[in-house]
């Protein structure tokens, strides 16, 4: 039986160190510890969730849970605390949120001091001490003396880490081959890092690149079984009854069993891109799909094959998965692309992307995997404009006529070095009538502590933000600010761990330091 407390400990060893070998060291000697029915939790819990999820308790709710008088010993175990959770996420129902708080209450009158403040920030979703799902998978690899690339890429099509560590501490190396891309269990779709322009791409993918339009659509994986179709979002939300024209059209595809990766976008009367706002009109409409049809006809682009047949090919290069969708899918349905290791070449096809109204250009490695989740570094994006995913801190209350709602961002972006976010500047531009109230209805929910002015929220709201350039500046802890930062949207369709971390934009700063003056 493994004490919370244990878990507490190494939280605590994690937190105090930036250098990632001593934490994936001390992650892998909890990891070894525990029993064969404490891994899932274990992992889950050093990983900052649970495995029951979010299961809406307030952070009043947990304030008032953790001023209860502490326990002088360790004496909770992981099986407990995961029981007493599972019991407080059921309890539904008229007077539910004061039956939850005595049960919260009593839950941590059990716990020491340092058990509580671990507990507090867990439910709160703040736990934020550097174990990132990098630096687990490394830690699962020490602990169960298995390599590490054996590790990532179970990782990739497990439903959760700890699946993938009870495998590997309990069966061995063998066990993680059992975890597949597989039909109708959508996979997190690989993601881009960013390169400054073309010339910057082909440096570093080499003469072995493909450059893809880039466009402004909503990401969408979509696997074929026989006769059943299903779409999936970059969040892995089926949206197939949302866009059946999308559904009818791989229904009609010859191939019985494929998966295709891809974007969904909306084209006005005169064939150019809507804004992306209006693409996702349609994937949050549950009612009168048709007449929105009618209004807004979806069409599909695909980009990568992931599977044809009974072959996965994610593990596959590039090219031989371009092979499969050609096979699988008309020309017209892919998104135009080019193989060059020529920059003049690669800087028309990119001025053509942006004169048909996408928002740039991809360049990818043709000998490079699909690294599913990961933000690959053989995956580039190349935009006209800087823009960057970033993380919304905290905001401020407005003034005058905004006076009331919640409105100076506090932006920031997720350090993989030592897993905190790094404040990168504010702003209030950008922001329309609607996102002032829709914002400021989802920070209060997810509230954490306020000042005088300003309320600090949970880190898990993702908004893009268009920028000048960025500059040094010290009133940072990063040492970076963005200049002349206006919000252009929120990105529903992203989880935080999806949204650019410090890695992006340092490389955008040098990038912008190394260019010559105009």
């Amino acid at each position: 039986m493994t004490l919370l407390a244990v878990i507490v400990e190494t939280s605590s060893k994690v937190a105090s160190t930036s250098a990632r070998l001593a934490k994936v060291r001390e992650l892998a000697a909890c990891l070894r510890q525990f029993e064969a029915d404490e891994i899932v939790i274990g992992v889950a819990y050093l990983s900052g969730e649970t495995p029951q999820g979010k299961f809406g308790i307030g952070y009043s709710v947990l304030k008032i849970a953790s001023a209860a008088a502490s326990a002088s010993e360790p004496a909770l175990s992981v099986l407990e605390i995961d029981q007493r959770l599972t019991e407080i996420a059921s309890i539904r129902g008229g007077g539910s949120t004061s039956r939850r708080a005595d049960a919260l209450r009593e839950l941590f009158s059990r716990a020491t001091e340092a058990e509580q403040h671990f507990l507090m920030r867990l439910l709160i979703g703040e736990l934020r001490q550097g174990a990132l799902a990098g630096v687990m998978a490394d830690a699962i690899a020490a602990a169960a003396d298995i390599p590490v690339d054996k590790v990532r890429r179970a990782a990739m099509y497990a439903k959760s880490l700890g699946a993938v560590a009870h495998a590997a501490l309990v069966e061995g190396e063998n066990a993680l081959a059992s975890f597949q891309l597989e039909l109708l269990s959508p996979v997190a779709p690989m993601l881009a890092q960013t390169a400054a322009d073309v010339g910057e791409a082909l440096e570093q993918l080499g003469e072995d690149t493909v450059f893809e339009w880039k466009m402004d659509g909503a990401r969408i994986q979509v696997h074929k079984s026989g006769d059943s179709v299903h779409i999936y979002t970059r969040s892995l939300n089926d949206v197939t009854a949302a866009v059946p024209e999308i559904a009818e059209l791989v229904k009609g595809l010859p191939a019985r069993e494929v998966i295709l990766d891809g974007e969904a976008i909306a084209f006005t009367a005169a064939g150019r891109p809507h804004p992306f706002q209006i693409t996702m009109r349609r994937f949050g409409r549950k009612l009168d799909v048709e007449k929105l049809r009618a209004e807004l006809p979806m069409r599909a682009y695909f980009f990568d094959c992931l599977r044809l047949g009974e072959e996965s090919l994610a593990d596959r290069p590039t090219r031989d998965r371009y092979e499969a969708l050609a096979r699988a899918v008309p020309a017209d349905l892919i998104i135009p692309r080019l193989v060059t290791a020529s920059e003049d070449e690669a800087s028309a096809f990119y001025d053509a992307a942006l004169a048909a109204g996408h928002e740039g250009i991809m360049a990818k490695a043709l000998s490079a995997p699909y690294e599913a989740g990961n933000r690959g570094a053989s995956w580039l994006k190349i935009k006209r404009a800087h823009t960057l995913d970033l993380i919304v801190l905290a905001a401020e209350w407005g003034h005058g006529r905004r006076t009331g709602k919640l409105s100076n961002l506090h932006l920031g972006a997720l350090d993989p070095a030592t897993g905190e976010y790094v404040m990168l500047g504010k702003t209030f531009k950008g922001l329309t009538d609607a996102m002032l109230e829709w914002q400021t209805k989802e920070f209060l929910a997810r509230e954490t502590h306020r000042d005088d002015w300003t309320v600090y929220i949970r880190p898990e709201l993702v908004v893009e933000i268009a920028f000048s350039d960025l500059q040094a500046s010290p009133r940072y802890p990063g040492g970076l600010a963005l200049r002349l930062a206006r919000v252009k949207r929120y990105r529903d369709d992203k989880r935080p761990d999806e949204a650019d971390t410090m890695v992006s934009v340092r490389k955008i700063f040098e990038a912008q330091s190394a260019a010559p003056a105009a």
